[in-house]
C-alpha cells in the first residue's frame, strides 16, 4: 500500500519565499541580488525536508528540531485540482515551524518556505535561501509526495499519471538537483545525506495504483544511482519504505478501494497503521552520523507488509 502521509505538491506560480524571517510567518521578503547573506538562529547540523506541512515530512522536522537541528520545512501548502483531497495549509507549515522549537535566545529553529517540488526554480530558491538563512545544509529529506488513482492502469487518466511521476519522482530528482550541490559545498570529512520517502509500493505492484507504484519504483533506482554518483564524497543517499500510514495520504489511499484506512491495516503482519512518527524516527536516525555506513538502500518501515 502507498506511504502514507507525504504530502503532495500543486504547481507553485510565484517565486519561493526569500527573505528574512519573522518569528511565526512566512519568509515573504525577497533578498537582493549580491547582498550579503544572513546568518543566524541556533547552531547545528541543517536539513531541507520537503513535504514538511504535515505527516510523515512534519514528523521528520518535529524529530530533528528535537534532536538539536535546524529545519527548513518546505511544502506547496495550496490544493491540487488533480488530486482528490485537500493538502496541507501555510497555517499547518507555520505550526510546525512552531512545533520546532527555537533556541536559549528565542529564535525559531526551522524556516518556513513555500515551494512546489515539480518547479525547479523555487526548489533552488528554497535551498539558496536555506544556505543564506542557515550558513550550511547537512541533510535533505525529500517527503513530499502525492497518490492518486482508481483505474486500470489501462485507463488511468494522462493528468493523473502525469501528476504521480511528476510529483513522486520527478519531484525526488528536482529536489536532488536542487539540493545536493548545497550538500557538496560542505568542507571535508563531510557528512551529508540525502533521504527519499519511497514506499512499500516501491517494490510491489499495487492494482488500481500503477502510476503511484511506477513512480516510487523509480524513487528506488534514482536513489540507488544517486548513492553511486556519490561515492567517496561522504554523502549517503537511501530511500525509507513506509507502509501505510495513519495520514490523510494514507485515507486517500483507502478512498481509492472504497476502504476505510484501517481496513489496508490487514497488510501488515501486526495488522495497525503505521503512525508518521515511526517513520519519522528511520528517516532522522539515517541524517544521523549512526548511519554512515549505509547508502544506496531501501529501509522499510512497513510493519512486515513487504516480508510475506
Amino acid at each position: 500500500m502507498p506511504d502514507g502521509p507525504v504530502h503532495t505538491e500543486p504547481v507553485h506560480t510565484g517565486p519561493v519565499h526569500t527573505g528574512p524571517v519573522q518569528t511565526g510567518v512566512l519568509a515573504t521578503n525577497p533578498t537582493p541580488i549580491g547582498s550579503v547573506p544572513e546568518r543566524r538562529g541556533p547552531t547545528g547540523p541543517v536539513a531541507f525536508v520537503t513535504g514538511a506541512g504535515r505527516g510523515i515530512g512534519a514528523a521528520v522536522a518535529r524529530q530533528l528540531a528535537a534532536t538539536g537541528w535546524r529545519v527548513a520545512a518546505v511544502d506547496v501548502c495550496r490544493d491540487d485540482p488533480a488530486l482528490g483531497y485537500p493538502l496541507a495549509s501555510s497555517d499547518e507549515l507555520l505550526a510546525v515551524v512552531t512545533a520546532c522549537g527555537t533556541d536559549a535566545g528565542g529564535v525559531e529553529r526551522a524556516l518556513a518556505i513555500e515551494a512546489d517540488v515539480r518547479d525547479q526554480a523555487a526548489l533552488d530558491a528554497a535551498v539558496a535561501r536555506t544556505t543564506s538563512h542557515f550558513g550550511r545544509l547537512d541533510a535533505v529529506v525529500a517527503a513530499a509526495g502525492a497518490v492518486a488513482g482508481g483505474d486500470d492502469s489501462w485507463h488511468t487518466p494522462d493528468g493523473i499519471w502525469q501528476a504521480m511521476l511528476e510529483i513522486n519522482l520527478s519531484g525526488v530528482w528536482r529536489t536532488a538537483r536542487a539540493a545536493v550541490p548545497a550538500l557538496l559545498a560542505q568542507p571535508v570529512p563531510r557528512h551529508g545525506r540525502f533521504v527519499a520517502l519511497a514506499s512499500a509500493g516501491s517494490t510491489v505492484g499495487l492494482a488500481r495504483l500503477a502510476a503511484y507504484s511506477a513512480a516510487k519504483h523509480g524513487v528506488l533506482g534514482l536513489v540507488r544511482s544517486l548513492a553511486g554518483e556519490l561515492a567517496g564524497t561522504g554523502v549517503t543517499a537511501n530511500a525509507v519504505a513506509p507502509g501505510t500510514t495513519d495520514t490523510a495520504m494514507g485515507r486517500a489511499s483507502a478512498a481509492v478501494y472504497g476502504l476505510d484506512p484501517e481496513d489496508l491495516a490487514v497488510h501488515h503482519l501486526d495488522r495497525r497503521l503505521l503512525q508518521p512518527d515511526e517513520v519519522a524516527a528511520l528517516v532522522c536516525w539515517v541524517c544521523s552520523p549512526a548511519s554512515s555506513g549505509v547508502t544506496g538502500a531501501l529501509l522499510p518501515v512497513d510493519a512486515g507488509m513487504t516480508a510475506h
